[in-house]
């Protein structure tokens, strides 16, 4: 099945607060949410279960991101549990409104190499997916996004090592951040579908991922550095091969809109599989 919606509260919605970005989105007949604690999370269990059953009430598919203030590279401890805490503060909120994914950025290489950085990264994850097991949290995943920068742990590859080896951790597929990072990748449905078949090792029972367009700063052959986002109708990239691909491959699949004007391009996206002969 595919489900789309919007980054946090959509731009219309009136009343910013999730339960009603979640009604916002609903009567916009959109299938998906995923709940921003951009800066820290604010929110409590409680107010979590009453946003898990507005959702499960309304057919919406929630997800969480994490806050941006994680460097699971870090090399100063005090950052370094900061970051896990952020995260698993996220798992819970997560696990309490019944999302099956808490998406974080990994870090940053700094003075790691990449080799380096990846160990870190594994270590991270199979200490935080202990602590969650402690808690009896099971059915939360840690999803692990692609990143768009040359100086962030992100590539294809790395994710989908540590999504091998680490139980619970997922790859989270941003595919703006991907077409950044390597330079305009993403032209054709093949393009699109190479990647996808790269992620066939992890066996996926449904991909979570990211779209919006964005602008970059080239950075040499196939290399390039995300600025800043743009809205679908730059075609940086063009969706259009990748909805082709996701249907011709019948992968489940929610994609979240991070555009500048979230709900609108989330209802493009729509669109998109509708003319493709999808039925949501």
């Amino acid at each position: 099945m595919i489900y789309i919606g919007p980054a946090g509260v959509p731009i219309s919605c009136e009343e910013r607060t999730t339960l009603a970005g979640i009604g916002c989105t609903a009567k916009l007949k959109l299938n998906a949410f995923e709940c921003e604690f951009v800066r820290r999370v604010g929110m409590s269990n409680e107010m979590a279960k009453q946003v898990g059953e507005l959702a499960k009430k309304l057919g919406v598919r929630l997800s969480v991101h994490c806050p941006y203030f994680v460097n699971l590279c870090s090399q100063e401890e005090e950052k370094f549990k900061a970051s896990q805490k952020r995260i698993l503060d996220s798992v819970e909120r997560a696990h309490f409104m019944r999302a099956g994914v808490a998406v974080f950025h990994p870090g940053f290489y700094g003075k790691l190499t990449p080799h380096e950085a990846l160990e870190a990264v594994k270590h991270a994850c199979a200490e935080m997916v202990d602590e969650m097991a402690s808690r009896g949290i099971t059915d939360v995943n840690l999803g692990l996004e692609t990143m768009g920068k040359q100086a962030t742990f992100g590539t294809v590859d790395e994710i989908i090592a540590v999504c091998k080896e680490i139980e619970r951790c997922v790859p989270v597929v941003d595919w703006a951040h991907l077409n950044c990072r390597y330079g305009g990748i993403f032209k054709t449905q093949e393009d699109y579908g190479r990647i996808l078949d790269e992620l066939k090792s992890l066996k996926l029972k449904h991909l979570h991922s990211h779209a919006t367009c964005a602008e970059f700063t080239p950075a040499g052959p196939g290399a390039g550095n995300e600025k800043h986002h743009l809205t679908l109708d730059a075609k940086k990239p063009d969706y259009g091969p990748l909805v082709k691909e996701i249907l011709r491959r019948k992968i489940g699949t929610t994609l979240i809109s991070e555009s500048p004007i979230l709900e609108q391009d989330a209802l493009v996206l729509k669109r998109m599989f509708e003319k493709q002969g999808y039925k949501f």
